[in-house]
């Protein structure tokens, strides 16, 4: 259960922030600069997708936005306990990805009711996407710099035969 000496841990990692940073709020990336730069149809589409899914999360959230809260933190307190009290390195890396995760999950909601409260004109749904992917970026930076550290101080503490 060697987490952060496996290849395929860094390519997850890459691959759920790479995505993240893609879709923003349910939206792609190229369809936000694609409406921004020729308008008309574009910018259209990216109104009634933001639309649709800015009211299916604040939905979500509102129906049943605390049982997902306590969820969560039950699951990640859980990591917590038995990654670093219990030493367990493929909860701590679990951990390591669903922490930062869960700050874009809130970042999302905080968004969402951003753009419902402002309105779904392009030049608003633009304004806030584009501020939410850099905030992604942000978390998502810090993120996989605290993993990589924790995880080589990991590779190198534990010693080569992994014990």
């Amino acid at each position: 259960m060697r987490s952060f000496s496996n290849l395929w841990f860094w390519i997850a990692l890459a691959v759920v922030w790479s995505s993240t940073s893609h879709w923003v709020l349910g939206v792609p990336f190229d369809m936000i600069s694609r409406a921004k730069r020729v308008g008309g149809q574009p910018a259209i589409d990216l109104e009634d997708l933001t639309r649709v899914n800015v009211n299916r999360l604040l939905y979500i959230g509102r129906l049943s936005g605390l049982w997902i809260l306590g969820f969560s933190c039950f699951i990640l307190s859980g990591l917590i306990v038995l990654g670093f009290f219990y030493d367990m390195e493929f909860a701590q890396a679990l951990f390591c990805l669903g922490f930062p995760m869960s700050l874009v999950g809130l970042l999302s909601l905080s968004t969402a009711r951003l753009i419902e409260s402002e309105g779904f004109e392009a030049a608003v749904i633009h304004k806030r996407l584009m501020r939410h992917r850099l905030y992604t970026q942000m978390i998502g930076t810090i993120a996989i710099f605290c993993t990589a550290l924790w995880g080589m101080y990991q590779n190198l503490s534990i010693g080569p035969l992994g014990g």
